[in-house]
């Protein structure tokens, strides 16, 4: 078995916990290679993202498009904080490894988002410059018209995203095997545009009418005015590892801190 450890920094406060990693995985006979920004991935059995949520979206720019399906399933380690797509944490690595040559856990299919030839997991979505007091963005379905859509901007999310960005924003959550996408004002400046959930088969067509911010994930950039942007489905998933001592439920209750659960 090999693994490929992919994290941009270990705080000093992180160390033990890493070598602690690593010395379980040597102790196992497991090889491991480290991967950093701009490299690529190859003939792997999984990938360690070793960090928080922000780490694991970075993840997704080992996908190549030519070899989707080369891309090894990815467990998210929580070295950050919140950590809602990462499912071990520090005080479980020993008996996760054990776990994990078990079989003790399953895969889920995680959606990607398609734009201007980059992969988003989470979100893709337009915010207002600093200079300008709103963005205007007209929003298209399947080449029909919905709406224009004036505020601080616009986010269409995934299933994975719906618990990000989007939720702040008052967006629904999605369970990640919804075949759908959401699309999310931001304070918009009309009440009643609320957020709309699209099958994930669809074509979405952003036409913006102001320069603005261009998010997809954790990348940023500048658009200029009048210009359009295609989002699409991604036509292959990439696989996140679940432990078996959890699910989604479960991770929404823990990381959103739901009430207690209350068994019938």
């Amino acid at each position: 078995m090999k693994i490929a450890l992919y994290y941009r920094h270990i705080d000093p406060a992180d160390q033990a916990a890493f070598d602690e990693l690593t010395a379980t995985l040597r102790d196992k006979g497991i090889a491991t290679v480290t991967v950093h920004d701009g490299d690529t991935i190859d003939a792997c059995d999984y990938l360690f993202s070793i960090g928080g949520d922000g780490t694991l979206l970075s993840s997704v720019q080992f996908v190549r498009s030519s070899h989707p399906g080369t891309f090894p399933p990815v467990l998210g380690i929580n070295f950050g904080h919140l950590g809602f797509l990462t499912t071990v944490g520090r005080e479980n690595l020993h008996s996760m490894v054990d776990e994990l040559l078990e079989g003790r856990f399953s895969l889920e299919e995680r959606t990607l988002l398609e734009v201007n030839g980059q992969w988003s997991l989470n979100e893709v979505f337009v915010h207002r410059t600093e200079e300008a007091s709103l963005l205007r963005t007209q929003v298209y379905v399947d080449g029909q018209y919905v709406a224009t859509y004036a505020g601080d901007g616009v986010i269409v999310a995934t299933p994975t995203g719906s618990t990000a960005y989007s939720l702040s924003c008052g967006g629904p959550i999605l369970t990640p095997d919804s075949r759908c996408l959401v699309i999310t004002p931001i304070s918009a400046h009309t009440l009643t545009l609320r957020p709309i959930i699209v099958p994930d088969s669809a074509a979405i067509r952003l036409h913006l009418c102001d320069e603005c911010f261009l998010g997809i994930d954790s990348r940023r950039t500048t658009l200029g005015p009048d210009c359009d942007l295609t989002l699409s489905r991604a036509p292959f998933t990439i696989r996140l590892i679940r432990m078996n001592t959890q699910n989604f439920f479960s991770a929404i209750r823990d990381k959103l801190m739901w009430g207690s659960e209350v068994r019938q």
